[in-house]
This record gives structure tokens, sequence and C-alpha cells, in this order.
């Protein structure tokens, strides 16, 4: 039985946003999708709800958000299998378990109760420092949201925090029949010359040591989806802002991320923090198998 798509829905624009999104990738991925309200209702502690003069209770308004979504869902595409659920959690709890069973999280830049000024709400970030599957979070310009560069990139990191993410950004690039560009950032050590070695020694510079890498950590993905086209690239700079400038011509970046020693969660170091803040298109996070 193949995983649903999970995507957290509360009514807000950037929600709607995430939704819309979501069902297309599910169309392509030939998946079911699934819809989850985390709400704690008034109920669920024992009181009946109750409308009157000021309006229509919380749980009133909140069935009218599921069912609204779950709606929106089906007029996008009817023949995509929707399903819709109210979860008595919060919104981080709620998804994090739902990832439990899922191909995939999906959830917006912001929620309703997000303050302006912060560029991810509090649960996406959330979700996506701790979920046991990959997360999605939906961002960006028309473009990138609509698919209409046709291309994936692949963040390459470190192998052993990475493998995953090369799997996910293949799988994508095949299913969409685009272009997958592979991205390796370098720096130049400040000790380092510029210029050619010293007699008798290796002529091995930081390009040449990413440029190996990164066929190194694609050679295995790239045998298993031949029909997929490459495009690869080493790039001197940080990796945060070589990806974040690029972001600008793709419909979604993928990057992993590996687990924290000892603890529950992702280690989300200030690439991850960069793309899901500021990315022209959706952000993947694929986190690194124990």
């Amino acid at each position: 039985m193949e995983l649903p798509l999970v995507v957290g829905v509360d009514g807000s624009d950037s929600s709607l946003a995430a939704l819309d999104w979501a069902v297309d990738e599910a169309v392509r991925h030939g998946l079911p999708l699934r819809l989850v309200y985390a709400s704690l209702w008034e109920r669920y502690e024992g009181i009946a709800p109750s409308g009157g003069p000021q309006g229509p209770s919380e749980q009133v308004v909140e069935e009218r958000i599921i069912a609204s979504a779950a709606e929106r869902a089906r007029r996008r595409n009817p023949d995509l299998k929707v399903s819709a659920d109210m979860v008595p959690e919060d919104a981080v709890s709620a998804l994090l378990s739902e990832g439990r069973n899922a191909s995939a999280l999906i959830t917006g830049s912001r929620g309703r109760g997000g303050l302006a000024t912060l560029l991810l709400g509090s649960v996406g970030l959330a979700v996506a420092a701790r979920a046991p599957c990959p997360v999605i979070v939906v961002r960006g310009d028309k473009a990138g949201l609509s698919g209409a560069h046709e291309r994936i990139m692949l963040g390459a990191g470190e192998p052993d925090t990475t493998g995953e993410a090369v799997r996910f950004a293949f799988r994508e690039a095949q299913t969409r029949g685009c272009v997958l560009d592979v991205v390796r950032a370098w720096r130049r050590p400040s000790h380092e010359p510029t210029g050619h070695p010293p007699p008798g020694e290796p002529a091995c510079r930081p390009e040449q040591r990413a440029s190996a890498l990164l066929d190194a950590l694609i050679h295995d993905a790239a045998a298993d989806h031949p029909g997929v086209r490459v495009r690869r690239a080493t790039v001197e700079g940080p990796a945060r802002t070589v990806l974040l400038k690029r972001s600008a011509a793709a419909d979604l970046v993928v990057i992993g991320a590996p687990r924290r020693q000892g603890y529950f969660g992702l280690q989300l170091g200030r690439v991850a923090h960069t793309l899901l803040h500021h990315a022209d298109c959706p952000v993947a996070i694929a986190p690194q198998r124990m």
C-alpha cells in the first residue's frame, strides 16, 4: 500500500498554496492525498460547542475550513483520492505523528497565527526539523510554484547526510520528466594559494575535490534513473548563498539533513534555514536514515 502525501491545512493563504501544490504533486506520483487540520476542540475538553450571537463556534469554523479544503482539492483534480481529518492535537504534534505513515509532509510557509515579520512559521520549521519523512515547505514565486522552470535542484552535501536527498531528487526529476541540477558549493581555504601547486604536490584543488565528491554522490542514483537529465555544477562560495541564488530558476530545491546524535530530530544548519526562509521555490528536506 502506497503511503499518502499529507498536507497541513489551516485556512490561511499559505496553506491554500501548499494544498494546491500538494494536489499536483500527488497526481504526479499517483498517490492519495490526506488533509490534516490540527485542533484542540472545545469538545475534547468536555465542553459542548456553543454558538450564539457572537457567531459560529470555533469548532464549526474549523469544520468549514477542512471541508472547504477538501472541496478545493477535489475541484483541482476530481480523480484524486482525497481524505480529510481533524486531529485533536497541536499542529506540530499532529503533523509529526502523521509523518510516520506518509510519503512526505507538505506545509505552507506561514500559518494563520504567524507574525508578518517571520518568513517561515514556527510550525513549518519545527516539522521540517523533526519529521521522520521528507518535508516540503511550499514557498516561492509564481513560476517556482507552478513548475514553469522544469528544473529540480539538488544541493549536494556530504555523502553521510545527503543519500536520501539524492534518491528523492532523482525520483522527483524522473516523475516530472525534467532536468536535475546537482550543485556542489566549495570554498578555497584561506591558507591555500591560487595558481599551480608547488613541485611535487598533487594538483588536487578544492574544485576538483568538489567535483569528485559530486560524481560519487550521484553515481548510484544516476545509474538507477538513466532517463534523468543531470546537469552538474561546482560553484565557489558559501553553500547557502549559492543555492539560494539558484533557487530562482528551480521548481523545487532538495537538500539532506543528518539526524542529531542522541536527540529526536534533525540537524538543520545554516543552509537549510536560509532556504526555508528565503528560497524562491518550494524546499524539500529529506532526512537521512538512522
